[in-house]
């Protein structure tokens, strides 16, 4: 098992707000072009919304638990966590 993984996410407030971008990504939106554009967290949606690699016991569990649990280049469901909603895409 991987001891730190790479990903990507964007984080909305609202569970719908969340749908609607991974509607758009699955109708073959770029998933970075939806960070930059959606993503309420400044600092990763600059980058395209990667938060770069981390390992277990950095992100709040349900991240953790949902990241780890992608394969690389899959994209999630909504996530709720107390940020919000996020849709993570595991990058390696």
């Amino acid at each position: 098992m991987a001891n730190k993984i790479k990903c990507s996410h964007i984080l909305v407030k609202k569970q719908s707000e969340a749908i609607e971008i991974l509607d758009k990504i699955k109708k073959g939106e770029k998933f970075a072009k939806m960070a930059r554009q959606f993503s309420t967290d400044s600092g990763s949606a600059k980058r395209d919304g990667s938060l770069g690699y981390f390992g277990r016991g950095k992100m709040v569990k349900e991240f953790e638990n949902a990241a780890f649990a992608l394969q690389t280049g899959e994209i999630s469901e909504p996530i709720k966590t107390q940020y919000g909603y996020h849709i993570i895409k595991r990058l390696s």
